[in-house]
């Protein structure tokens, strides 16, 4: 029985600092990635407003070969959701919508996931003329963890884990866009 009430003692202790610790740690996350595209910025944008387009340059689809993709709506305006069902638990299932557009400059995008594990995120992409040939594009991915769950943002590097990807995903973009049609 005294084996019991330490065990259980343990057990209450070890909960209740994971709680407290969940107070202090942070419960947004934020990984942006930028590149310079030497094309216009309205061919960039007219390009990256198309969800579609996003199965030629992301790395998460050409992960998958076998993936399964679906879509609701007209591509390249708000309220368009791209779907996406994989076997991959590094891919899982989900679905994608554009929330938002401001033409030649930022699109939005909600991420709804439904496996491995069901969250949302937010992302958006911007473009920046910085010359008249020459377009700086803006990637960001915005998650979020709500207390006391926030406590797995100490195990979960999301620059070590997204940003590679995002940073891939713009040199596919870059090589794809100034490529000799």
């Amino acid at each position: 029985m005294k084996a019991i009430k330490k065990l259980l003692f343990l057990v209450a202790a070890l909960a209740a600092l994971i709680l407290i610790t969940a107070l202090f740690v942070k419960k947004d996350f934020q990984v942006t990635r930028t590149i310079t595209i030497n094309k216009r910025t309205d061919q960039v944008f007219d390009y990256i407003q198309y969800l579609e387009h996003q199965n030629e340059y992301a790395v998460w689809m050409k992960k998958d070969p076998a993936i399964i993709l679906d879509s609701e709506g007209e591509d390249g305006e708000v309220g368009y959701i791209a779907k996406w069902d994989s076997k991959l638990e590094e891919i899982g299932s989900g679905e994608q919508e554009i929330t938002a557009i401001e033409d030649n400059e930022r699109i939005d995008f909600e991420l709804r996931f439904e496996s491995p594990q069901k969250m949302s995120a937010l992302a958006y992409m911007t473009t920046e003329a910085t010359s008249q040939n020459n377009t700086e594009v803006t990637w960001t991915f915005l998650g979020s963890s709500p207390y006391p769950f926030n406590v797995m943002l100490l195990f979960f590097d999301a620059e070590k884990t997204i940003g590679p990807d995002l940073e891939q995903g713009l040199k596919n973009l870059k090589q794809i866009l100034e490529s000799p049609e």
